[in-house]
């Protein structure tokens, strides 16, 4: 019985090594993307309350009718009144944009970490920050180039065929600059210049006719904001990646 005793004791001691540095690792991709997306998320949401919502509201007025832009022939002041913050719904609304950057961290430091592993550079903030712009590339100004961030009451062409497109060039942009960053020659860097243009020459869906109730203006406004915002919490999240990643115990 004391020898099974041992035996069965001295397999523990054997295993239990063998497994641990697995959850370790697991553990340290889990806080150091949570943390660093739920910070970048927390500056993202205060930024967009504001710098974009209240851009974003300004337009939905026009929507709803309750203001009316006739051209040139226009009275209105440009200048509204658009209420006081509203707790729940900018709450809300913070809340939401923390777990929608928990989700790009929880897919942008795997990346990293693969490409660490497979081309031998340190994680730290400045790797961080340069991934981030990356992503920024990626998901916001690479798609936003031919489709831009639209105001509420805009026309727009239909969701499914957005859609697509939008998976195509996003899937399109990273690939190129995955290969712009660890390709070698001419030939990998000019197939990564092709898969940047071609999503822009076969062009974004467009609607059938242009109508919108929105001044022009509001509506560059809340483009040029909203990749704005985009782009700082874009850096924010890569610099927060590479400081958490460096910083957590090491298995």
């Amino acid at each position: 019985m004391c020898k099974l005793l041992r035996c069965t004791t001295q397999r523990m001691i054997h295993v239990t090594p063998t497994a641990f540095p697995a959850t370790r690792m697991i553990q340290r991709f889990l806080t150091s993307a949570l943390f660093a997306g739920a910070g970048a998320g927390c500056v993202a949401g205060l930024l967009q309350l504001v710098f974009v919502q209240p851009v974003l509201l300004h337009a939905e007025l026009y929507e709803t009718g309750r203001l009316v832009h006739f051209g040139a022939a226009s009275n209105v002041s440009a200048h509204q009144d658009l209420g006081a913050i509203d707790i729940a719904r900018d709450g809300l609304s913070i809340l939401f944009t923390m777990f929608l950057f928990t989700g790009y961290g929880l897919i942008l430091l795997p990346l990293m970490v693969l490409a660490s592993d497979h081309y031998e550079f340190e994680i730290n903030p400045k790797t961080g920050l340069i991934w981030g712009v990356a992503g920024f590339v990626v998901i916001n100004m690479a798609p936003g180039f031919s489709m831009a961030p639209e105001v509420p009451g805009v026309a727009a062409a239909e969701v499914s065929a957005r859609q697509i497109w939008w998976f195509a060039t996003v899937a399109c942009t990273g690939l190129a600059l995955w290969l712009i960053a660890f390709g070698r020659g001419w030939s990998v860097w000019l197939c990564a210049i092709a898969l940047l243009i071609v999503p822009h020459a076969y062009g974004a869906p467009e609607p059938e006719v242009f109508l919108g109730t929105v001044p022009t203006e509001i509506g560059a406004l809340f483009a040029a904001r909203a990749l704005g915002t985009s782009m700082a919490a874009w850096a924010i999240l890569g610099l927060f990646a590479g400081h958490f990643w460096q910083s957590s115990p090491q298995t």
